[in-house]
């Protein structure tokens, strides 16, 4: 196979990685300006990795074998096979074509080292701290991709991963506690009376349902500032931030009395889509 087939095989294969486990930012890709869609779909293809290796493993150790694999690529010490993986392939291009830097991707690696245990989450801080090594780190990148990079898009960044993250570990809750993880903050848990137990068991409870709406408007106030930084953003940039859109949807949800914590209601591709499209058209987004 030639180098222009194979990078293109290689490049196919990422976008369906992340059309099949990462809808939401794929869509965003469509919206995207053309230049920055292929290192957009490998950024995102190679945090699918990372994040679907707890999946994937049923004791720490292989999936620490793993995540270490990807920490040494980057840092150029991987023992072959780097060529044969389509997205190590992509990304590594996407670092050379737009400076990425490949701190920042080893720490999103780093961090999914949690994932591995049951160690609970301990608090805020280290919810916060833990998002800011991937969720925010993600739209850092993918901002990076796109063209801009200044301490205002850092904390716009960094509001946005906050506000996506917090969305993501109440919509996970379900599947995290059904193999007894929890991602909300076991202090948070402690504050509304909330047994663990029961929440590993799947019992939906009043304590439960209050630290789940605690946790979102924690995620509602960071949604509110990104979403004010935002038109300060120069415009190509601004569709990085498009999943946004879906978080404010998560948010006014939580509060619903039909609303199970254990059994979220995903939205549908043809939805995302809709949700993302009229975002587009709409301030911010848009001039």
């Amino acid at each position: 196979m030639s180098d222009g087939a194979s990078e293109s095989s290689s490049a196919a294969f990422c976008a369906e990685l992340v059309r099949n486990h990462d809808f939401e930012n794929y869509a965003a890709t469509l919206f995207a300006p053309p230049r920055s869609r292929r290192a957009l779909l490998a950024l995102y293809a190679f945090n699918v990795e990372i994040a679907k290796v707890r999946e994937q493993i049923t004791q720490p150790l292989p999936g620490e074998i793993r995540l270490q694999w990807w920490t040494d690529m980057l840092a150029g010490a991987g023992h072959g096979g780097v060529e044969g993986n389509p997205v190590a392939a992509e990304l590594l291009l996407a670092v050379r074509n737009h400076g990425l830097p490949v701190e920042r991707l080893s720490r999103l690696i780093e961090a999914h080292q949690f994932d591995l245990y049951n160690d609970p989450m301990p608090d805020m801080t280290a919810l916060e701290q833990y998002l800011d090594d991937t969720s925010c780190a993600l739209f850092s990148l993918a901002a990076r991709v796109v063209g801009h990079e200044t301490d205002t898009m850092d904390h716009l960044a960094r509001h946005a991963g906050l506000a996506h993250g917090i969305a993501q570990v109440i919509a996970q809750l379900g599947f995290d506690a059904s193999r007894r993880q929890s991602f909300v903050p076991l202090q948070l848990l402690e504050q509304h009376g909330v047994d663990p137990e029961k929440m590993f068991a799947g019992q939906d409870t009043p304590a439960l349902r209050a630290a789940l709406r605690a946790l979102a408007e924690d995620a509602r106030s960071h949604l509110e500032n990104a979403m004010a930084m935002l038109p300060d953003a120069p415009p190509r940039s601004r569709t990085v931030y498009l999943p946004l859109a879906m978080v404010r949807r998560a948010v006014n949800d939580q509060p619903r009395a039909d609303n199970d914590p254990f059994m979220p209601r995903p939205a549908s591709r043809l939805r995302i889509l809709w949700t993302l499209w009229r975002a587009s058209r709409a301030r911010p987004f848009r001039d």
